[in-house]
């Protein structure tokens, strides 16, 4: 993909042809009504980094990844304005929703505590359901270091929720 007003016409294809497939990975961690801006977004940093994307990959195995440190930096970045929210007093997004269960709260926390790569890996794998071998050539390692990282994440999980339990 080349600078210019060729770097234009391969986004606009680009979003013509994985523009779906974008949405239905963005629908899986923002409300539906935030969907589309997402995309949206997510294509701009498509523009941003058109120059990072390297022959190696497909297109599609670019943009998924893209998509996914995207969404979970936008969950990061939401996080973080509830936070400071509450502590200026306002409501937190737990306190006025508040029919969210004690689980989907306990799992929120849990993702934001997480560094950047074990999140992602815990996503393809506990949301997207891929197999760690898909998961490794998505990421870049070996499938014997995702095996040992949905390992650590679910030692993670175990303790929190211990914790959890015991507070």
């Amino acid at each position: 993909m080349a600078g210019g007003s060729d770097a234009r016409i391969d986004v606009e294809a680009l979003y013509r042809r994985f523009g779906p497939a974008v949405l239905r990975r963005v629908r899986r961690f923002v409300p539906e009504a935030e969907a589309e801006e997402t995309v949206h977004e997510v294509f701009l940093k498509v523009l941003e980094r058109l120059a990072s994307f390297r022959a190696d990959a497909s297109p599609a195995t670019w943009l998924y990844r893209l998509t996914t440190n995207h969404c979970l930096n936008r969950a990061r970045d939401d996080a973080r304005r509830r936070e400071l929210l509450a502590a200026h007093g306002a409501p937190t997004w737990q306190e006025r929703e508040a029919a969210a269960p004690d689980v989907r709260v306990f799992l929120d926390e849990l993702w934001r505590s997480l560094d950047p790569e074990l999140a992602e890996i815990g996503v393809f794998y506990f949301l997207d359901g891929l197999t760690t071998a898909e998961i490794a050539r998505v990421v870049g390692v070996s499938d014997r270091t995702i095996a040992a990282r949905i390992k650590r994440l679910q030692h993670l999980a175990r303790r929190a929720a211990a914790e959890e339990g015991a507070a």
